[in-house]
C-alpha cells in the first residue's frame, strides 16, 4: 500500500512524511488530507501558460493555423469550446487555466490576417494590394507571409511597406483587444506580451535566443503606447533590455523577458560572454536580471533543465532531450545550454564581478503554435498546424522533418502562488519567483528556505504559514547562517487531483567549493512505498503499471502527497549554493504511444518510449554567505 515514507535525515534525525494518511489510494479522483493547506495561506495557486502562438504569429499561419486567433485562444483557454478548421470538430480543454498570455512574434505581427481582411493600410501601397491578392486568390493554400515572395522579387521592399510603424501597430491593437476582452479578475487573466525571435546564425545552424515578453499593462491605452521590439530592430539581447528601460522609464509599465529554449541556443542563453563576444561586466549581469528574472524550464521543444551528459550522476536527467538548433543540425550540449548549468555559472560570475547574471526562477510553458493550450499526453494536439491528423504525425516522424510530432514534448504550464487571480497579484508572483514549472501534470508543490524548520513542521496543518513565518518561499535567498545550523528546507507537493500518484521528491543542489569549480548533487528526499535506499544510496525504481497495449496505468504504486524537511547534509557555510526541487511521478504513458495504439503501431515505432516521468521544477533557493 502507498505511504508516506520517512526520510533520514544528517545525524540520524528522522523526519516524519505525513505517516500513512489514507488507506487506499486506488483511485484517481483522491481526498487529500492536506489539500486545504494552500487555500489557508496568503497564496493560492493558479495555473497557466506564458508562451502561446496563434494565426498572427507568421510561423503559426505558415504551419496550416489558419483560423484559431487570440478570440478563440483565450476561449479554449477558459474551457469554452471552439472549432479545430483542421479537424473540422470542436475541442474543448478538460480543465480552464487560470491565465494566459499570447506571445505571438512581433516580426510581422498578423500580417497574413490583415492580408487576408484587406486592411485598409495593406490596400494603401502598391505591394500591400499585391500580397491581398495573393492571399485572397488561393486563401486555402496560402503559405503565409514567412514564405511569400513579393510579385516583382523586392522582397525588401515589400518587408519596408508592410513593417511600416503603422503596420506594427495595427497588428500590435489586435492582440491588445483580445487580452483586454477576456480579462475577468479574479476569474481568468490575461497579459499584454509579446515574443522577441532572435535566430542567431552560425557555421553550425541557427541558434535560439527568443525570449516571451509579458508586461504589468494594467489597460489598453498604457499597452499601445509602445509596439513590441522585434528581431528586425535587433538581434542583440541587449537592445532589448535598453527598449525595455526607455519604454519603462517613459509609460511606467515594468516587463519580464523570459528566455525559452536555452535547450538549442548553442551555448549561447547562458554564455560568459555578452553577443559581442566579451566578459560579462557587473552592468550587463544587473541590466539583465532586472528583466529576465524567470527562465522556461520546459515546454514542447524539450526539457532545458540540464543534459545527461552534463549531469551524469542525475539519473532522471534524460527526459524530453533535444539536442537539434530550430534548423535541425545535431550539436553537443554545453554548460550554456540549461538552466542547472546557467544557475552554477552564474553563481561563479559573481564571484568574479560581485553579480549574477543568471539568478532566474522557472516556469512551465507549451510553445504550442495552434492557438490551443495543449499539453496533456492523452489529448496533444501538436505544436503546428500540420500536426492535427495522426497521419500526418507518422508522415513527420518517418520523413525526418525538423520538428516531427513525436519527437515533440506535451509540456509544460507554470504554477504560481498568487494572492489572487489578477495581472497585478500574479505579475508580482513573477517578480519574487514564486513560481514553478511543470511537464503538464497540475502537480502542487511548496517550498520554503530558512535555518529554523524543524521534523515536525512538515506534519504542520497549515505547512504554508509555517514556511512563510519561519523562512521564505522558492525564488528567494537565505543568508548569513547561524553559527552550526545548515540550511533546510520545508517541502510539500500533491499529486495532481486527476492524475498519477507521486514517486519522489528529490533536492539539487549547486555550489561552488573553495577552488572555485561548480559542483552538483541530487539527494532524494521523500518517497513513496516501503522502499530503502541501497548501499550506494541510490533509491530503487518506483516500479511502472502502464499497461502498453491500452495506455492504462493504476495509481497503485507511488503516494498521493509527500511532505519533508530536509537539511543539507554537505553544508559549508563559507560556500555560495542553490537548491530547487524536482518533484517526479510514477510512470505515465508518453503521448506518442496514445498516438501509436490509434494508429494500431507500437511505441517502437514512434522512436520513443511508450512511458514518462511527468514532473514539476521549483524556483530555487539561494544561500549566500
Amino acid at each position: 500500500m502507498p505511504h508516506f515514507s520517512n526520510t533520514t535525515l544528517p545525524g540520524g534525525k528522522k523526519t516524519s512524511v505525513l505517516a500513512r494518511a489514507m488507506a487506499s489510494t486506488k483511485a484517481v479522483s483522491l481526498v487529500f488530507a492536506l489539500l486545504p493547506l494552500a487555500a489557508t495561506a496568503q497564496t493560492r495557486l493558479l495555473w497557466g501558460d506564458l508562451h502561446l502562438h496563434t494565426n498572427l504569429s507568421t510561423d503559426s499561419y505558415a504551419t496550416q493555423n489558419k483560423g484559431v486567433g487570440p478570440n478563440e485562444a483565450y476561449r479554449f483557454a477558459k474551457g469554452i469550446p471552439i472549432y479545430h478548421p483542421n479537424l473540422d470538430t470542436k475541442v474543448q480543454i478538460d480543465r480552464p487555466l487560470d491565465f494566459l498570455a499570447i506571445t505571438d512574434h512581433a516580426i510581422n505581427l498578423g500580417i497574413d490576417v490583415m492580408s487576408l481582411n484587406a486592411h485598409p493600410l495593406l490596400q494603401a501601397t502598391e505591394r500591400g494590394r499585391a500580397l491581398i491578392a495573393a492571399t485572397q486568390g488561393d486563401a486555402e493554400q496560402w503559405p503565409g507571409f514567412m514564405r511569400y515572395r513579393a510579385p516583382d522579387g523586392d522582397r525588401a521592399a515589400l518587408m519596408e511597406e508592410v513593417f511600416s510603424p503603422e503596420m506594427r501597430a495595427a497588428g500590435w491593437r489586435m492582440q491588445v483587444d483580445a487580452a483586454t476582452s477576456h480579462y475577468e479578475p479574479g476569474k481568468f487573466t490575461t497579459f499584454y506580451a509579446w515574443e522577441w525571435t532572435a535566430l542567431i546564425p552560425g557555421n553550425n545552424g541557427i541558434r535560439n535566443l527568443h525570449r516571451n515578453v509579458i508586461s504589468n499593462a494594467s489597460s489598453p491605452e498604457e499597452a499601445t503606447q509602445f509596439v513590441p521590439f522585434s528581431n528586425a530592430d535587433s538581434l542583440d539581447p541587449e537592445d532589448l533590455f535598453a527598449f525595455l528601460r526607455s519604454t519603462s522609464d517613459r509609460t511606467g509599465t515594468d516587463f519580464v523577458a523570459i528566455p525559452h529554449n536555452s535547450n538549442i541556443s548553442g551555448g549561447l542563453m547562458f554564455s560568459e560572454n555578452d553577443a559581442d563576444g566579451r566578459p560579462i561586466t557587473a552592468r550587463y549581469a544587473r541590466e539583465r536580471m532586472r528583466w529576465e528574472l524567470l527562465m522556461e524550464i520546459t515546454q514542447v521543444k524539450g526539457t532545458s533543465e540540464t543534459n545527461p551528459k552534463l549531469s551524469p550522476n542525475d539519473e532522471f536527467a534524460n527526459f524530453e532531450i533535444r539536442e537539434k538548433l530550430l534548423t535541425g543540425q545535431v550539436v553537443p550540449p554545453t554548460v550554456g545550454d540549461y538552466a542547472r548549468g546557467g544557475l552554477l555559472r552564474g553563481m561563479a560570475i559573481e564571484q568574479d564581478i560581485g553579480e549574477n547574471p543568471f539568478k532566474f526562477g522557472f516556469v512551465g510553458a507549451s510553445d504550442g503554435h495552434i492557438g490551443m493550450s495543449s499539453v496533456e499526453e492523452a489529448n496533444f494536439l501538436g505544436k503546428i498546424g500540420t500536426d492535427a491528423k495522426l497521419s500526418v504525425r507518422a508522415e513527420s516522424q518517418a520523413n525526418g522533418l525538423v520538428f516531427p510530432a513525436w519527437d515533440m514534448s506535451a509540456s509544460g504550464l507554470t504554477g504560481v502562488w498568487a494572492e489572487e487571480n489578477t495581472r497585478e497579484s500574479i505579475y508580482g508572483a513573477f517578480k519574487r519567483k514564486e513560481v514553478y514549472g511543470t511537464t503538464g501534470p497540475r502537480i502542487s508543490l511548496r517550498v520554503f528556505g530558512g535555518f529554523n524548520f524543524n521534523s515536525r513542521d512538515a506534519r504542520a496543518n497549515d505547512i504554508a504559514a509555517v514556511g512563510y513565518r519561519k523562512g521564505v518561499p522558492m525564488g528567494s535567498d537565505i543568508t548569513a547562517a547561524p553559527r552550526n545550523r545548515a540550511p533546510s528546507l520545508l517541502i510539500h507537493a500533491a499529486k495532481d487531483e486527476v492524475g498519477a500518484n507521486l514517486d519522489r521528491v528529490q533536492v539539487i543542489k549547486g555550489w561552488i567549493d573553495a577552488e572555485g569549480n561548480t559542483q552538483e548533487k541530487v539527494y532524494d528526499v521523500a518517497w513513496s512505498d516501503d522502499r530503502e535506499m541501497d548501499a550506494s544510496g541510490k533509491l530503487p525504481p518506483v516500479g511502472n503499471t502502464v499497461d502498453v497495449t491500452t495506455t492504462h496505468y493504476t495509481n497503485s504504486i507511488g503516494a498521493a502527497q509527500l511532505a519533508t524537511v530536509w537539511e543539507d547534509p554537505d553544508f559549508d557555510p563559507a560556500l555560495n549554493a542553490f537548491y530547487y526541487v524536482r518533484v517526479l511521478e510514477i510512470p505515465t504513458p508518453r503521448h506518442s504511444l496514445f498516438d501509436a495504439l490509434a494508429l494500431q503501431l507500437t511505441a517502437e515505432d514512434t522512436g520513443w518510449p511508450a512511458t514518462i516521468q511527468e514532473r514539476a521544477y521549483s524556483s530555487p533557493i539561494w544561500y549566500t554567505p
